[in-house]
């Protein structure tokens, strides 16, 4: 149609986005052009009608006041789901970490227990020992091949205390060996594993139960575990011969 390239660009040219010297044009060709004429009209009361349901639908301040109250008490329901949910999370974790050093501290527990039960069969038993022996030269080698680890025992001399022996023990799977001490009429166990594979700490409700005093100490890759029915001393002096000469 002739016309066509005037109603192509009808729209621009009543929303005044065409050059002036285009406007012009098109304001002369609509003098002379009732089709194009009419068809600006209609373009006009349609934009007309757009524009007034736009002022009708327009939301009052009281309306957007009433908006933004909504919209701020949901940003503070929002707010507080995420608070309980924050608080809800740290419960579990605490929870969960709470289980865990309760299951820890049982299975510590029992490992004492386990080394206590070992100390009384022990020194019940007729034979206590494997190698019967107050020579530290003599008690160690005896372990080699029979352990999985090494260890040096202290010499003795101008102690109270006095080296009955030793044998092949296990806490678990675990294979370790068990010393026994004497002083005055009193003997002690002392239990030596793997550190990486005996975890326990220097509490033991389990030793208290059975009246014992113990001492837990790691040294050198080894886990050293000490049971008597004998003074605190004791068990203070015989630990520091053993840990002068695991230095040595």
């Amino acid at each position: 149609m002739a016309c066509d390239q005037w109603q192509s660009q009808l729209d621009a040219y009543l929303d005044g986005e065409l050059p002036a010297e285009s406007m012009r044009t098109i304001d002369r060709h609509l003098r002379t052009c009732s089709a194009c004429a009419a068809d600006a009209l209609a373009r006009v009361q349609l934009k007309r009608a757009i524009k007034t349901a736009g002022m009708r639908f327009t939301p009052s301040p009281q309306f957007r006041n009433r908006i933004q109250k909504k919209a701020g008490g949901a940003r503070s329901r929002w707010s507080f789901g995420w608070a309980v949910a924050t608080a809800l999370a740290v419960l579990m974790v605490a929870s969960l970490v709470s289980t865990y050093l309760g299951n820890r501290t049982l299975r510590q527990q029992h490992l004492y227990s386990e080394l206590a039960d070992l100390h009384v069969s022990t020194l019940a038993s007729a034979n206590p020992v494997d190698v019967v022996s107050s020579d530290r030269h003599t008690v160690k080698p005896w372990f080699q091949g029979k352990i999985p680890f090494t260890f040096n025992l202290p010499e003795l001399q101008n102690t109270d205390f006095t080296l009955l022996g030793g044998r092949v023990t296990y806490l678990g799977q675990v294979p370790g060996a068990h010393l026994i001490y004497q002083i005055r009429k009193h003997q002690i166990s002392v239990f030596l594993f793997p550190e990486d594979l005996v975890a326990l700490t220097a509490k033991s409700n389990a030793a208290k139960e059975h009246s014992f005093n113990v001492e837990t100490w790691t040294q050198d890759g080894l886990r050293y575990v000490m049971f008597g029915d004998v003074a605190p001393e004791d068990i203070h002096n015989l630990t520091a011969l053993l840990k002068a000469s695991a230095r040595s």
